[in-house]
């Protein structure tokens, strides 16, 4: 089958720091990188890394063409990505000595990408979508009356357009503190979960919790991308709930041992190594 990726594209700025910066200070970084990155590209990335077919549907600026032609050499169809008029979303990401990161991102053409009408997706299909771009929830109900799998990643997060858009979701995928927030503002949630929940592995609710696949993490930007991408990939594959999970939280210790995000992602025989396939 084909996974379809609503999503936002960014040009990924990286500035390794001594320390993630304090109100008020001025810091000076210890390296710059750029590229390709956005929660979007990323779980596309991640998803074809992962041996799926995938068609990523977003939007660039005049100045996007080096993001669309990187998406494609990681094997993503991008015949839907569109050129609007206004500039390439980007990203400016803090990672510190330990890993962790703070982020700052500039929507851009994000918040411009044109109405998807899913005519060449086959029912079986699966749709998956972030909170970076327009049109998410326009998108997941065409979607789901095609008969497409509609997974989304409820990130960056917002209880009110998780609300908005749950009605049209097959799967739902949010971190443990999103997890929480979510059951106290609306309950009972009865669609499809997994929670990722860090150190402690990761969830799918009344089917398993898996441990966590122990690594020393050099940059973790991402790492919530590539178990999306990854995990939708393995579903599509026809994996097992439990087996698409297990890969999930592989690919995504694996990711977080590598700087960068796009370019951090594991292959499918990356993973098959570790889980000895």
């Amino acid at each position: 089958m084909t996974v379809w990726c609503l999503g936002s594209i960014n040009a990924d700025h990286f500035y390794t720091v001594p320390h993630l910066v304090e109100p008020g200070e001025t810091l000076m970084v210890q390296n710059h990188t750029k590229g390709l990155g956005g929660k979007g590209a990323n779980q596309s990335v991640a998803a074809a890394r992962a041996g799926a077919d995938v068609y990523h549907i977003g939007a660039v600026g005049p100045d996007g063409d080096w993001a669309v032609e990187a998406l494609a050499e990681f094997g993503v169809d991008v015949s839907r990505v569109s050129r609007v008029d206004a500039p390439t979303a980007h990203a400016i990401i803090q990672v510190d000595a330990a890993g962790e990161n703070a982020i700052l991102v500039y929507p851009g053409a994000n918040m411009m990408i044109p109405d998807p009408d899913f005519a060449d997706a086959q029912r079986g299909d699966t749709l998956l979508l972030q909170n970076e771009t327009n049109g998410t929830v326009e998108a997941a109900r065409k979607a789901k009356a095609k008969g497409l799998r509609v997974v989304y990643s409820a990130a960056p997060f917002d209880a009110k357009s998780v609300q908005e858009i749950l009605p049209f979701v097959d799967l739902l995928l949010v971190n443990a503190l999103e997890n929480a927030s979510l059951e106290t503002e609306l309950g009972n949630i009865e669609t499809d979960r997994v929670v990722t929940r860090g150190a402690k592995g990761a969830e799918w609710i009344g089917v398993a919790h898996l441990p966590a696949h122990p690594v020393t993490a050099i940059d973790t930007t991402g790492a919530g991308d590539c178990f999306a991408g990854t995990l939708v990939a393995a579903l599509d594959g026809g994996a097992s709930k439990e087996g698409a999970l297990r890969r999930a939280i592989v690919a995504s210790a694996l990711q977080v041992t590598k700087k960068g995000t796009a370019d951090a992602m594991p292959s499918k025989e990356d993973v098959d190594r570790v889980i000895g396939l």
